[in-house]
């Protein structure tokens, strides 16, 4: 598969423009090793070492599609385990150039790696730290992306969502097999299940 035809393929599932224009600007074998690179555009997750994955472009689709962002001056969107950087990528073309972008990595190589492959985008930012605090410092955040399973959402991640628009996915259930879900926080106390997409699996969470 070809870069056009994954795009057809995204196509055909009814993801919005937004979300197309953003894989055809962003080049998915700039964030693979060289070993994987032939297969940069099929519609699969590939290695990107360290036991670690670049998932599915579907995938990805899925989860840009539930946080709905809507570019804006001064929307904030934050990655925790953002591994090579791509989702970063494809956010920040979705954010536009007045958002900003932030991606935390646990693993030292791939934080390192990641910086390197997003020298071109000036409105992301990548630590390398531990996601389970989230990032505090920039908070609140108009949407959170957690790119790793994870058994329950820390508190001290969702109080990072902006009040009464902050959206929070992640794929949440056990560690060989979890559902997509999308969190609103409606209030400084009050969250919603917006939605709940089962049958994905996702490299497991990383705390410290």
């Amino acid at each position: 598969m070809n870069k056009q035809e994954l795009i057809e393929s995204l196509e055909e599932k009814r993801f919005s423009k937004t979300i197309l224009d953003a894989f055809s600007k962003v080049k998915r074998e700039d964030f693979i090793p060289n070993n994987v690179k032939e297969m940069a555009y099929g519609d699969t997750a590939l290695p990107i070492g360290h036991g670690q994955t670049i998932s599915q472009p579907y995938t990805i689709a899925v989860m840009l599609s539930l946080l709905d962002l809507k570019k804006g001056k001064g929307l904030k969107v934050l990655e925790i385990g953002s591994g090579c950087g791509y989702v970063l990528a494809l956010l920040s073309e979705i954010v536009g150039e007045n958002g900003k972008v932030f991606g935390i990595e646990l693993v030292k190589d791939l934080a390192k790696k990641s910086k390197e492959n997003l020298a071109g985008y000036g409105n992301v930012k990548v630590y390398n730290k531990n996601g389970a605090q989230g990032l505090e410092e920039e908070a609140p955040f108009d949407g959170i992306i957690i790119s790793a399973a994870i058994h329950d959402i820390p508190e001290k991640i969702l109080s990072q969502l902006k009040p009464k628009s902050g959206t929070l996915v992640a794929p949440k259930g056990s560690r060989f097999e979890q559902e997509l879900v999308a969190i609103r926080r409606k209030s400084k106390t009050e969250f919603e299940i917006k939605k709940k997409i089962p049958g994905f699996i996702f490299v497991p969470f990383v705390d410290g």
